[in-house]
């Protein structure tokens, strides 16, 4: 009975967190979705594409370092407050006039989530048990779908109301900082005293875990670089900005359902497996899309989508696996550090689409996931039921 009590509070946590990562990553791709709007105010696409690498700057690489704080201190208080600061931040962007405040809005709000998620997702893990694969590919899932309903909920919204109504979006980031604040795990101060020195750990482990960071990069220079120029592509092939935002909802959404199956496949088959094998997938359903038309071309985004996403939390789930005792500096690294060396290419795309236009750019994003499944030949193989009946052993 009270084991039976003990997983339902600990699914409970795991619900919890998750529906606070979706609503995180809503806001993660705001300024993407936005930036069509700020284009259409004036605003070049290089200087707005800045703006997507300059929040993915403090958003993703500084999360290694909330990461290490989070190891040594594992401080609760830094999901909520992470996420209300962000969502304040973010808000604000609608009203905001000035490049350069609009630029230190996008640099400083990024603090926000890079404080979320190495806590959050060290949180699930530790509450996971035996089946981390699924209960990470759920966390990310959620973190997935709430990238795809940005641009379904925000465009049309924008579109009737003006940029003038963003400060309305605080709302949601708020009332979740408010959930997490009593919802979030205690963590007990023995799980801090549990993480082990950090660069003795990194220097038995680091070769594999910089592949592990590749792979992450190449995947993630497609997913942020997709999600923010394919609206635009679409544009220009004669979709109007609201239908190219469902289109771009329905890929993402395929993408946490993809996740979702790869985390849960890759504890049956590896992750190594699942990881090379879903990436190489994606490059050829993409470059089908970008050469397609019609209803077929919708199903072929959807399928191109799930593949690309299909490794997000198994490349997590790696990286902890490499250095168990310091999980949220290894979340830090995957869903930080690593997302955000593919990120900050968004402007270097940005500034590439200026001078040859968008076309070929996307067509370079497409072949991004095939070079990160090249990247994934070269890990080993890990996390299958029988590797962890042997460390269990």
């Amino acid at each position: 009975m009270t084991e039976h009590g003990g997983n339902t509070t600990h699914n409970g946590r795991i619900a919890a967190l998750s529906l606070a990562h979706l609503i995180n990553d809503s806001y993660m791709n705001l300024i993407q979705t936005l930036l069509p709007f700020f284009v259409a105010a004036g605003l070049g696409i290089g200087r707005g594409a800045f703006l997507v690498s300059a929040f993915t700057t403090t958003s993703s690489i500084l999360q290694p370092v909330f990461g290490y704080l989070a190891d040594r201190h594992g401080q609760r208080w830094i999901v909520y407050v992470g996420t209300a600061w962000m969502a304040l931040l973010l808000g604000l962007l609608g009203v905001t006039d000035s490049y350069p405040l609009l630029l230190t809005l996008a640099l400083l709000s990024g603090f926000g989530t890079a404080a979320f998620h190495p806590q959050a997702a060290a949180m699930v893990g530790s509450l996971a048990g035996s089946r981390k694969g699924f209960h990470l590919s759920v966390f990310s899932a959620a973190g997935n779908v709430g990238w795809a309903v940005t641009p379904l909920l925000a465009v049309p919204l924008v579109k009737s109301l003006g940029l003038g109504m963003t400060p309305l979006f605080i709302i949601p980031g708020v009332a979740v900082a408010v959930m997490l604040r009593f919802a979030a795990p205690r963590i007990p101060s023995r799980a801090a005293e549990a993480a082990e020195p950090l660069l003795p750990v990194l220097r038995q482990v680091w070769p594999e875990l910089l592949k592990v960071v590749l792979v992450v990069s190449l995947r993630s220079l497609a997913y942020f670089g997709l999600i923010t120029f394919l609206p635009l592509y679409l544009q220009e092939r004669g979709i109007p900005l609201t239908q190219g935002g469902q289109l771009l909802f329905l890929m993402l959404f395929a993408g946490a359902v993809g996740g979702l199956v790869g985390g849960s496949l890759s504890d049956r088959v590896g992750r190594k497996a699942v990881t090379g094998t879903s990436l190489a997938l994606s490059t050829p359903l993409f470059l089908w899309f970008l050469a397609s038309s019609g209803p077929g071309s919708i199903v072929l985004l959807c399928l191109a989508g799930a593949a690309l996403l299909a490794s997000f939390s198994v490349t997590v789930a790696m990286a902890q696996e490499l250095i168990s005792r310091n999980a949220a500096i290894a979340s830090g690294l995957t869903l930080g550090f690593g997302v955000g060396i593919g990120g900050l290419g968004v402007g270097l795309v940005g500034m590439l689409i200026e001078h040859v236009g968008i076309a070929p750019a996307i067509t370079l994003l497409a072949w991004c996931p095939l070079a990160a499944a090249l990247a994934a030949l070269l890990l080993r193989p890990s996390g299958t039921v029988a590797d962890t009946a042997k460390a269990t052993a």
